[in-house]
């Protein structure tokens, strides 16, 4: 307990799934936080759940006056933030040539544009206190190709670099940045790839999820992770891709 301690972290996309687990775990680690979600309902309801030291902030992620509004909200409330995930995204699962440039352009909003905006948003702030760590939710799939994930795996594949290119850029300058990479995970995200693989013929059945990685991913897995490249145990990590998968990229 206390690996957190005196932190303030802000989360993105932090009213579901794995984000509100990291939020969860980050607050019993001793952090005060700041959920931005697009997600209302879900996101008020989990910051009134926690109580003191959890502010909630809608934004859309993707666009920047949104992001720079919420971002001014969280530090108003809880102070400099000196702890970033950048959780949000979402997936488009069709075959490569039914997808539309829309999609593309939306996809990529989310997954990618939107680490951009919040991590230009809080870096000044790490940046004046000569010290800050932003963890980014990558995945499986920057490095393992799958059917019908083309513009999805393009995204992860993009967060893979950024991650790396931030921390080349201001690790002299005290600011740790990492990808956490999970397998498929039971949250509506993952159950909604899994029904739509499915349902395009892929085989992501129960059998085939633990043959490749053990079993479905928990949430609760994903925030231990992002914890630990959040805290100052992994003061000397930085620039890298943790996998939580049970091994799946592995074989």
């Amino acid at each position: 307990m206390g690996r957190l301690a005196g932190k303030v972290a802000i989360v993105s996309g932090g009213a579901t799934g794995c984000g509100a687990a990291a939020v969860r775990l980050f607050v019993a680690e001793g952090a005060t936080v700041g959920i931005i979600d697009r997600n209302a309902q879900a996101g008020q309801a989990l910051a009134d759940e926690l109580g003191a030291g959890v502010v909630f902030a809608a934004a859309d992620v993707s666009v920047k006056a949104q992001v720079d509004a919420a971002v001014a909200q969280v530090r108003a409330a809880l102070g400099p933030v000196n702890v970033l995930f950048n959780h949000a995204g979402t997936i488009v699962i069709k075959p490569f040539l039914d997808t539309t440039e829309a999609e593309w352009d939306m996809l990529f909003d989310v997954n990618v544009k939107s680490m951009y905006l919040m991590t230009r948003a809080v870096l000044p702030m790490m940046l004046e206190a000569g010290k800050g760590a932003i963890v980014c939710t990558s995945s499986i799939s920057a490095v393992y190709g799958t059917p019908n994930e083309v513009l999805y795996d393009a995204t992860k594949g993009a967060c893979h670099m950024f991650a790396r290119a931030i921390a080349v850029e201001f690790r002299d300058r005290g600011i740790r940045c990492n990808a956490v990479c999970p397998g498929f995970i039971e949250t509506p995200h993952g159950q909604r790839e899994v029904a739509g693989l499915s349902a395009l013929g892929v085989d992501v059945s129960d059998a085939a999820i633990k043959a490749a990685q053990g079993r479905m991913g928990r949430p609760e897995d994903i925030a231990r992770a992002a914890l630990y490249l959040a805290s100052d145990d992994a003061e000397f990590v930085n620039g890298t891709q943790l996998f939580v998968d049970n091994g799946f990229s592995a074989v």
